[in-house]
């Protein structure tokens, strides 16, 4: 069986990071964006990682430039303005793609294990939030609009 723990991923240094690193973890995976009207969620996303961290929480950003061309910086940039703008210390990660023939194969995974609205499998914008469990299995798919701070019930529950 698959889990989310089988993919790697290059990371906003350029390091390649096999996702095992996390494994036993519940993630939160976010494709972000740094010039989106949902940007400002960097903030709750911070703020649940350093509320949940201890207690096995990784929030993972996913820089993505496929809606509206948002995300137009390079892995420098990004890492700067997430940084200077709102404090980002959770993993960040490459640009990626997460739809497409070009979709990174995690996210490619992440979308056929759990649809979305009206049971399609594509990112519909910036901030879509995948939560995973502590056995690598995807357990719910947040929309864009869902704010950081209303998904802690979900999280202590993944948690355990």
């Amino acid at each position: 069986m698959t889990t989310a723990y089988d993919f790697s991923a290059t990371d906003i240094d350029g390091q390649v990071r096999s996702l095992d690193e996390y494994r036993g973890k519940a993630l939160l995976i976010v494709n972000v964006a740094s010039k989106c009207g949902f940007t400002p969620q960097y903030e709750g996303l911070e703020k649940l990682w350093r509320q949940y961290r201890d207690q096995g929480l990784v929030v993972l950003g996913f820089p993505c430039d496929q809606f509206g061309h948002q995300e137009p910086g390079d892995e420098a940039e990004i890492k700067n303005f997430c940084s200077l703008s709102y404090d980002v210390s959770f993993p960040m990660f490459a640009k990626v793609d997460v739809n497409g023939d070009a979709a990174h194969p995690l996210w490619q995974w992440l979308k056929q294990e759990k649809k979305g609205f009206l049971g399609t499998s594509g990112i519909k914008w910036n901030f879509t939030k995948l939560l995973v469990g502590r056995d690598g299995q995807v357990i719910e798919r947040f929309a864009p609009t869902d704010k950081p701070e209303s998904l802690a019930k979900d999280i202590e529950a993944a948690l355990g």
